[in-house]
């Protein structure tokens, strides 16, 4: 299939990009992609590539931007219930660590999730990757964490993989059994600690290499922060995650700076994610590391906070910057990535072309995936977002609609109607 006459196509091509390399969108005016089993076979102009190929099957993308899929790296998709009434507290004062500490925010939506069945889980889950593939996310990673337990962190595995072999949006998944201090370990946070370690990782590998053999090991991950897990904790459960060859990811800094990106860097992993508090210390750290830095800008957005990740300052370090829309139920039920690059703009004062290089090439590295997603280059995965405008500028500007007109993934042609998508 030939993708042709694109008013502009963004190929995002070099790999991910540093500080100021940040928003090389690398365009090409009128452009064109080939598109074959699955992958990208040859990127030019219209004119370069009809020449090239008179005879193949072709898409006429009528003026519009054509542009890689959108990654979105960071999300706690699945999960039983909502906390409508927790955001009523928190619109009336109430601090989300209090929510927390009292027993509601991710407590709350442990006990949902604890009832749910594998059934249950699923069906609440499959909205909700609609609604960010209509969008224009053709990848997410998506973690567990709303079980707390063994065998029901199992069980959103178990779903997150049956969701991802039925959906058209690839998931990578991330384990995050540190999210917060199991109930049942209240008084006893270090024997929670114990346990991810101790227990639960390990059986994780097990069950892993038993359930998805073919698949990559999940991420690690952990909430490093006041009132759930401390650096010293942090660091022993993702030790021992890299000991057994997971590879990493990281929260820090969303309500207080306690070293847990510097940590990300040191271990060598794959992201480190919020990064509101982060100090000059720590972003020096990420930039002389490949840890990228996940921005979730829709997190303080939807907490009603005026405090963002500082974007420049880790642009100015020469870190890489990603962004992500951090959906949960707590903060930011938000499925979509364009909606970030809208915020992300005028939150943190990033240019579209900065926003949309963070949401598609260096949100691919941020799940070790931009060898085969994120841009727009022969022997890429076939993952192409045609809009319903001609400028790329549209995105970031515009906010509360959706800009996609079409979904290509791995060369299979979705059209969006009404925010869901049909096949074409």
């Amino acid at each position: 299939m030939l993708i042709h006459s694109s008013s502009q196509l963004l190929t995002l091509a070099g790999g991910p990009q540093r500080g100021h390399a940040l928003g090389s969108l690398g365009i090409i005016e009128k452009g064109a992609v080939l598109v074959r089993d699955e992958k990208i076979l040859a990127v030019g102009t219209t004119d370069e590539l009809k020449a090239a190929y008179p005879d193949e099957p072709t898409l006429d993308a009528g003026g519009c931007v054509v542009m890689p899929g959108f990654v979105d790296p960071h999300t706690h998709l699945i999960w039983a219930g909502d906390r409508a009434n927790e955001f009523e507290m928190k619109m009336g004062g109430m601090a989300y660590l209090d929510i927390l500490a009292a027993g509601g925010g991710i407590i709350s939506t442990v006990k949902a999730t604890r009832t749910a069945s594998l059934e249950m889980l699923i069906a609440q889950t499959r909205p909700r990757i609609l609604r960010m593939f209509a969008h224009g996310t053709t990848t997410a990673e998506a973690k567990t964490g709303y079980g707390l337990q063994t065998a029901t962190e199992l069980r959103l595995l178990k779903a997150l993989l049956a969701l991802d072999d039925e959906s058209p949006l690839d998931l990578a998944i991330t384990f995050l059994g540190a999210h917060a201090i199991a109930p049942e370990y209240k008084e006893n946070p270090q024997g929670y600690v114990d346990e991810v370690s101790n227990t639960m990782l390990p059986m994780l590998k097990s069950w892993w290499e038993t359930h998805a053999p073919r698949l990559p090991l999940p991420f690690v991950d952990v909430f490093c922060e006041n009132k759930a897990f401390d650096l010293a904790q942090s660091r022993q459960i993702l030790t021992k995650a890299k000991e057994l060859g997971f590879p990493l990811k990281i929260h820090a800094d969303e309500f207080d700076n306690l070293g847990g990106a510097s940590l990300a860097a040191e271990l060598g992993a794959a992201s480190a994610d919020h990064l509101v508090k982060t100090s000059d210390a720590d972003i020096l750290a990420l930039a002389k590391s490949d840890t990228v830095a996940v921005s979730l800008p829709c997190t303080p957005f939807g907490l009603a906070e005026c405090q963002y990740t500082p974007a420049k300052k880790i642009i100015e370090a020469d870190a890489f910057l990603a962004l992500a829309t951090d959906c949960n139920p707590g903060t930011t039920w938000n499925e979509s990535m364009q909606f970030v690059i809208a915020l992300a703009c005028r939150a943190m004062k990033l240019t579209p072309a900065q926003a949309i290089a963070a949401s598609t090439i260096n949100s691919a590295h941020a799940i070790r995936r931009a060898d085969s997603i994120g841009s727009i280059e022969a022997g890429k995965d076939a993952d192409i977002l045609i809009l319903s405008v001609p400028d790329y500028r549209q995105l970031g500007y515009r906010y509360g609609t959706n800009l996609v007109k079409q979904v290509i993934k791995r060369g299979r042609v979705y059209s969006v109607d009404m925010g869901y998508y049909r096949t074409a």
